[in-house]
């Protein structure tokens, strides 16, 4: 899950982005209303966090803005007031859910897996394919009915792979669903987190490599494009995908 954070209190917002990174949810930024817009005009994310008192654009305009785009990314609105005349208007502007500061993480965290399991018309709450069952709001994956523990960078890729339902996902897609914009484009994280998730999953390999174009499922049948998967013969010898 990749989330916009619209807070302008430095403290606060890094709070959130780190406290949300560590439940492997992909957080950026934004300090004002501009911010917020130009990060929304050129990425795609899964919920939008709004502080309604920001400076330039207000919370509601970017709020407005999000609705009026037809982008449908649910939006959790944060504020100070918890006045009911407060919380209608913020509804009436397209909110789906209301948070009243000061709160704690672990209520955020909870909300926005809620608002994400919500997007039933979107993607499936549960995902299963070629034996593996991916439950995002447990943080569970089965695999043949077989529990695997995985970190949650591991579980963060795993999911957006899952959800390609084996179509390949290049390595850049990866950085930008499963972290951040701070990502470096130019890291190994993908290639040493593919691996190690291979390993995880255990043989026979289900996570194949597509060379030099990206990983997949490896479902036993091409993917779309009609390129088959290359599953390493061992997880540390991944191929790279740049």
């Amino acid at each position: 899950m990749r989330v916009l954070v619209v807070e302008d209190e430095p403290l606060m917002a890094d709070a959130i982005r780190d406290g949300l990174r560590l439940e492997a949810i992909a957080a950026d930024v934004a300090h004002d209303g501009d911010t917020a817009l130009e990060l929304l005009a050129v990425n795609a994310y899964d919920i939008a966090v709004l502080d309604r008192d920001v400076p330039g654009p207000s919370g509601d305009e970017v709020a407005a803005s999000i609705v009026a785009s037809g982008a449908q990314t649910p939006i959790l609105m944060l504020t100070a007031a918890d006045r009911l005349d407060d919380l209608a208007s913020g509804f009436e502007l397209g909110a789906d859910d209301y948070l009243t500061k000061p709160f704690e993480l672990r209520e955020l965290v909870l909300r926005l897996r809620a608002l994400d399991r919500r997007r039933g018309h979107l993607r499936p709450p549960v995902r299963e394919l070629a034996g593996l069952r991916v439950d995002p709001f447990r943080r569970e994956v089965f695999r043949d009915g077989r529990y695997v523990a995985l970190t949650r960078k591991q579980f963060a890729v795993l999911e957006v792979l899952v959800a390609a339902e084996g179509g390949v996902v290049s390595a850049e897609q990866l950085l930008e669903r499963a972290w951040d914009k701070n990502a470096d484009p130019f890291t190994n994280a993908v290639r040493i987190t593919v691996s190690a998730l291979r390993k995880r999953l255990g043989e026979p390999w289900l996570i194949a490599t597509v060379a030099g174009v990206g990983y997949r499922i490896d479902t036993g049948t091409p993917d779309a494009s009609g390129v088959p998967g290359i599953p390493g013969p061992s997880a540390g010898d991944d191929r790279t995908t740049r």
